[in-house]
């Protein structure tokens, strides 16, 4: 053990401490001769009964052991990511040890270990006559003292919360002066003769080899072995098991990973550290553990370090970084690993935990390739940011996660969109320190599975007309009430549309239609059961806007939500343990996903074949598409193109992708990140990058059959609601299936403010939920208007217009005699029927007298 000078204020105390342990001397021997007898005898004499009232058994708990996170390589072999420790310690068998090693501590510290009782009575004795007498303090500990020190220092790491505690602590359980040092002294061999009843010699011995400091944070044979010569403890060579042995004596001073020192440094051959190591070397030829030969090659050999420093933290896990910090983040958050956040925080670095997780090094490898080839880690003027995570459908699992960033923990490096951050954009503040991003339409998806959780249908009909929507239905708040004019990124005005065509072009308008006929509050609480929740923790935010996806969320809690759909509206919580293992090599619990049906099988088969569109022609991921397997998913783009989405995949895996400002408000549009790629079109080829190797690895099966009930379009009769107030009518058209809209009074004989008539008009059959136009009465009956004259003979044009209209205008023109044939035309359905192609064309002179036939087109003749 180090020599330490002794101090005079200690004389005094020593001297008397000195003369306490010469009472028990006779005690002392005969418990280093009969430990049994010693600690279960009963004795009359008083000192005996003094030494024996002292507590003999010593609780050996658990060391601190280096946590390190793994991840399955493709031949199903575990790849370290990385490792947290406060003490670099990995705990090895007898048989992991080197035998020189062992001989090596045995002959230099302690030649009579494997005889005595626990307490060397002839070392202590020399050691205590010098220490009183000569004035020097003296190593006198047995390895079985020794190890009863380091398992109190040991017990004072784990326990201390604060320095000063720590500090109090080990020097309670190292001092060696005055009558506090007696005392620690008679304590630690009471304590060594318990230890010596519970372990055997090797069990002792290799306890001390594997609790020992080897100098800073380098605790335990296995570790040093690797620190200072890049070896495993098995594989020492005599030289360098004497030159281990060495340090453990005086640590701080004679550690070999200073070669700037000018007192044990490479300049002048870590002299203090060979001359300990040379005397090792030389007690072990006493001791006949090597021969002379060995000796004298031994020694001959200059003390020659290799230094390995061992890695730490989750910036030593490359690309894989931001994976690694969402695992820690995952143990500090969950109370399965501690009570307090320091607890857990402790466990991590202490706990020798092996945390598998589900990690695929290869989908990983792709999506930062994916990334990087798109996106650049900064830019001069946009403070660009990208994140891909991927998730298995059905059960959680998370396969990857990505972003364009280099992760780093100093704040000398890091800046808001710079190159280096610890932010992991992928997760919730409280798993990264990301608020989330505004998802655009990917939030679309989710009232897509509320209308049709409420039974609505695929091919019904909604106005995609750009207007002012002001009524809302919120069973959570009150119906809300305000003005919101949502636009078209193209600025188009469709007209009716299906909820299925809206989906694949993502058209705004016909989605706040549709939103309009639930409830706010239950569209909401669907994205709720799905997984979908704001990034900083606090509520979805429910207003209109919010509808085309104001709120901030994190790219992992999009990939839960579709993925939840791919399974069949089985929504899984996002796990990244597979499997946990104790420093004792036993499985504890881990963190479990917890899967719920979500939505019903029918309700997620139906909306995922919607989602399908999105990925093929026309649709808004038609270019992120990739052969192989059927695709689903939705893509977003936040006001202005602030941010940009896709998120979808298949039935194995789902990905969401985020592409946008880190910090500010520049367009993606107006972002140029490659030749001939802008900001928001580089999501295509990320995400293609990421599907390629996601097919080829997990392929992808058919999504589950839609309900025909949810696609099919119902056909019904308007109602007559001529004369009626406008509420009155709005309510029978309501309660018919249909939508309503006020459109502009017109001329009419029924009475001022009552509905003068309806488009769509009474009778004619329509899809369930197409909007119908109440038109009320100005009051004023309409004058005839004058037939408008066409050119003689001159046949209008009426291809392209509804029937009735088609009729009205050749009628003005004169031609009574109209007939109409039919024509089969694809996409028909839902839509309303018009002329396709009229004889004579238009233009052709004709008579008034001449028939006029129109085509209609139709689903069916």
């Amino acid at each position: 053990m180090p020599e330490q000078k002794r101090t005079g204020r200690g004389v005094l105390g020593g001297f008397l401490g000195f003369i306490g342990l010469s009472v028990a001397a006779g005690l002392l021997v005969t418990a280093a001769i009969t430990p049994a007898i010693a600690v279960t005898g009963v004795t009359a004499n008083n000192a005996i009964s003094v030494f024996d009232g002292l507590p003999d058994y010593l609780k050996v708990g658990k060391t601190m052991e280096k946590t390190n996170i793994w991840a399955n390589s493709a031949d199903g072999q575990p790849v370290l990511l990385a490792s947290f420790f406060d003490q670099n310690r990995d705990e090895v068998a007898w048989d992991q040890v080197s035998q020189y090693a062992k001989d090596a501590a045995v002959a230099a510290e302690d030649p009579r270990f494997y005889s005595h009782g626990g307490i060397d009575v002839m070392g202590t004795t020399r050691a205590v006559l010098k220490t009183y007498i000569g004035g020097d303090t003296q190593g006198g500990s047995s390895i079985t003292q020794q190890y009863v020190k380091n398992v109190l220092v040991q017990q004072c790491e784990i326990d201390s919360t604060t320095d000063e505690e720590l500090n109090a602590c080990a020097n309670d359980a190292t001092t060696a002066d005055g009558a506090e040092g007696a005392g620690r002294k008679l304590k630690e061999m009471r304590f060594a003769i318990g230890v010596e009843k519970d372990y055997s010699k090797d069990e002792i011995l290799l306890g001390y080899l594997n609790i020992a400091n080897f100098g800073a944070r380098t605790y335990g044979i296995q570790a040093a072995s690797s620190y200072y010569f890049g070896v495993n403890a098995a594989d020492l060579t005599i030289e360098q098991a004497a030159t281990l042995i060495a340090i453990v004596n005086y640590p701080s001073s004679l550690r070999i990973d200073m070669p700037e020192s000018e007192s044990n440094g490479a300049a002048n051959g870590y002299a203090k550290t060979l001359e300990r190591r040379n005397y090792v070397i030389t007690k072990m030829l006493e001791e006949g553990k090597i021969t002379q030969e060995q000796h004298d090659a031994a020694r001959a050999v200059p003390v020659t370090p290799s230094i390995n420093p061992p890695s730490t933290g989750c910036q030593t896990a490359g690309d894989s970084a931001y994976f690694c910090d969402y695992v820690t983040r995952v143990v500090k958050n969950d109370p399965v690993f501690g009570e307090t956040a320091e607890a857990r925080a402790a466990t991590l670095r202490r706990g020798g935990l092996q945390i598998y997780t589900s990690l695929d090094p290869d989908l990983q490898a792709a999506s930062a390739a994916a990334i990087n080839e798109y996106l650049p880690k900064s830019m001069e003027t946009v403070r660009i940011g990208g994140a891909a995570v991927t998730v298995q459908p059905g059960t959680g699992r998370v396969l990857a996660m990505a972003q364009n960033k280099t992760y780093s923990n100093d704040p000398e490096k890091t800046a808001p969109g710079g190159e280096f951050t610890s932010v992991n954009y992928n997760t919730d503040y409280k798993y990264g320190g990301s608020s989330g991003f505004d998802v655009g339409s990917t939030f679309k998806s989710m009232i897509l599975l509320d209308w049709l959780k409420n039974g609505h249908s695929l091919r019904e009909t909604v106005s995609g007309e750009k207007r002012t929507f002001s009524r809302w239905t919120d069973s959570c708040s009150g119906n809300y009430t305000k003005s919101y004019t949502p636009v078209n990124y193209d600025g188009t005005s469709p007209g009716q549309i299906t909820p299925i065509e809206a989906t694949k072009r993502s058209v705004n308008t016909a989605f706040i239609a549709m939103a309009q006929k639930l409830d706010m509050c239950d569209i909401f609480q669907t994205a709720e059961d799905m997984g979908v929740h704001r990034a900083d923790g606090d509520p979805l935010q429910r207003h209109p806007a919010t509808l085309l996806g104001s709120n901030e969320i994190a790219p992992l809690s999009l990939a839960t939500a579709i993925a939840g759909i791919a399974a069949q509206g089985l929504t899984c919580t996002p796990v990244a343990i597979d499997k946990i293992t104790g420093p004792d090599g036993e499985e504890i619990a881990a963190p479990k996903s917890q899967c719920t049906q979500a939505v019903t099988p029918e309700v997620a088969n139906t909306a995922a074949f919607a989602l399908e569109t999105v990925f093929e022609g026309g649709g808004t991921a038609a270019r992120a598409a990739v052969p192989g397997a059927p695709l689903m998913g939705k893509t977003g783009t936040a006001d202005e193109a602030r941010h940009s989405w896709i998120t979808g995949g298949t039935t194995k895996a789902v990905t969401s992708l985020w592409v946008g400002n880190v910090v500010g408000q520049d367009s993606m549009y107006d972002v140029r990140v490659k030749k001939g790629v802008t900001g928001f079109s580089a999501k295509f080829g990320i995400f293609s990058g990421i599907l390629r190797t996601s097919i080829a690895k997990y392929g992808g099966d058919n999504f589950g059959t839609p309900d025909d009930a949810l696609i099919r379009a119902k056909q019904i009769k308007v109602p007559d609601v001529t004369g009626q107030s406008v509420e009155a009518a709005t309510a029978a058209l309501t309660k018919a299936g249909f939508g309503t809209q006020v459109g502009e009074p017109v001329a009419s004989s029924v009475g001022a403010g009552l509905v003068a008539s309806t488009s769509p008009g009474p009778g004619a059959s329509v899809s369930t939920g197409s909007t119908i136009t109440i038109q009320p009465s100005t009051g004023t009956p309409p004058q005839a208007p004058e037939p408008e004259q066409p050119e003689a003979g001159s046949v209008p044009n009426v291809v392209g217009k509804q029937t009735d209209a088609a009729r009205s205008d050749l009628a003005a023109a004169g031609y009574s005699k109209v007939k109409e044939a039919c024509q089969v035309a694809p996409g028909a359905a839902g839509k309303p029927e018009v002329v396709a192609a009229q004889n004579p064309e238009a233009g052709a002179e004709a008579g008034p007298d001449s028939e006029v036939t129109i085509t209609i087109a139709k689903q069916k003749c």
